[in-house]
């Protein structure tokens, strides 16, 4: 498996396949989203500006990069209030690996979480 600009490429008996590091940022996001706890997922203003400029390769609260034939992904989180935010985290980290993987059939090494912010609680 190499990385290939903005996909995820490895070879296969009868070709290659090539995977958008946007899609796999985007079942990464999806997974993060449903899990309990989290809010929301973070967008910081320099991503805002570099979606505008038109750089490819952003996605809203998740970073996906290749090293040694293994995702690592950086997953930035808005908490719920009252969350105990390590319990997060470690939910957040599973479900991530496990979308990622089940999807695409290529390993995740490390999930990171970037807990950003809470969310004011509902009154």
């Amino acid at each position: 498996m190499a990385e290939n600009r903005e996909y995820i490429t490895y070879s296969e008996e009868k070709g290659s396949i090539n995977i958008s590091e946007e899609v796999v940022a985007a079942i990464a996001a999806g997974a993060a989203l449903e899990t309990d706890g989290v809010a929301a997922l973070y967008n910081s203003p320099a991503r805002d500006f570099a979606e505008i400029m038109g750089k490819r390769g952003v996605s809203r609260g998740a970073r996906i990069k290749v090293e040694e034939e293994a995702i690592v992904a950086d997953i930035f989180v808005v908490a719920k209030s009252g969350t105990v935010l390590a319990d997060m985290g470690k939910r957040v980290q599973g479900a991530v690996k496990a979308a990622v993987e089940a999807t695409t059939g290529i390993t995740v090494s490390t999930v990171n979480i970037h807990v950003c912010s809470v969310a004011p609680s509902e009154k």
